[in-house]
């Protein structure tokens, strides 16, 4: 078996990392989307606003644990972008990483549209459309409601995704209270579902680009036509352009108020060695029969 896995071993690296990034934010919409085919289509019979927020969340989780060893786990371009700006990802890289990132948000998009096929045939009387009573679209991009202006959706996208930029690098933070390895994806999760539950009424959250363009274009060539280009005064591009702003701004943000502030590393170094340099001084002035170490001797600080 090893020796067949072998024969499929890919030797470029930026192909491997594409290829993670792709079945990672594949697995995170397949979770997130399929929780809102499943409300949708059931008339919350079968879930409810809240598991749309855990299917997303878990989603992500899942998705991070999938691809992070490959790839880092960006599964976002908003956030590729941003890492790129602090100089933490190649620019080169960044291209191939938003296209593979949106298609494996179109085909998790085409999995949960092959998976729920009659059950969204039944639900709208075989009728595809954006907007109304039976709207289908929303299952797999996001739409504005109706009250909600074209700034106001602007705003609601980049504070959100904000956020979400501000809590992923507090988590990888190692100079802050980074969380333990292993608990990070968890808590990527985390992030997102407080995120729906506090701010997920406007737009339904995108916060990343692959996330909305990918089932969008899925919807459009799959029968909804171009009324998903169309629909909310032509909302497309808002979870595209304010998504990325919204990242680098919550990067900004907590590059200003905490990355700068930390210590710097020699200076935490050098400051480490005078202290132990005091309280040898000291211990020897209390103690003057016992040795200093640096005399070579076999001496003991207490």
């Amino acid at each position: 078996m090893d020796r067949l896995l072998n024969k499929f071993r890919i030797r470029s690296s930026l192909a491997r990392e594409c290829l993670a990034e792709c079945l990672g934010v594949y697995i995170m919409i397949l979770f997130g989307c399929g929780s809102v085919a499943q409300v949708t289509t059931s008339e919350n019979s079968n879930g409810h606003y809240l598991s749309i927020n855990l299917g997303f969340a878990l989603g992500t989780t899942f998705g991070v644990y999938v691809s992070r060893g490959v790839s880092g786990a960006h599964l976002n371009p908003a956030v590729s972008l941003s890492l790129c700006f602090l100089g933490r990802h190649p620019w080169t890289r960044l291209p191939f990483y938003v296209l593979f990132q949106i298609l494996g948000a179109f085909m998790a998009a085409a999995t949960v549209a092959l998976q729920y096929y009659d059950a969204i045939q039944f639900y709208s009387g075989g009728h595809l459309t954006v907007s109304g009573p039976k709207a289908t679209a929303g299952i797999f991009s996001t739409y504005p409601a109706d009250y909600l202006s074209l700034w106001g959706g602007i705003m609601d996208q980049v504070v959100g995704t904000a956020a979400l930029m501000v809590c992923i690098l507090a988590l990888g933070d190692s100079r802050n209270s980074p969380a333990p390895a292993g608990l990070q994806p968890v808590l990527v999760g985390a992030v997102v579902l407080v995120i729906g539950v506090s701010m997920g009424s406007n737009s339904g959250y995108a916060l990343n680009p692959a996330r909305d363009i990918g089932p969008r274009l899925f919807t459009y060539i799959a029968g909804w036509g171009d009324e998903v280009f169309k629909a909310g005064r032509g909302w497309w591009w808002v979870p595209l352009v304010a998504t990325c702003a919204g990242a680098l701004v919550g990067t900004l943000i907590y590059e200003l108020l905490i990355e700068v502030h930390h210590p710097e590393k020699g200076l935490i170094s050098e400051s480490s060695a005078q202290g132990q340099a005091t309280e040898s001084r000291q211990a020897v002035e209390l103690h003057p029969e016992k040795k200093d170490p640096k005399d070579g001797l076999d001496g003991t600080i207490m």
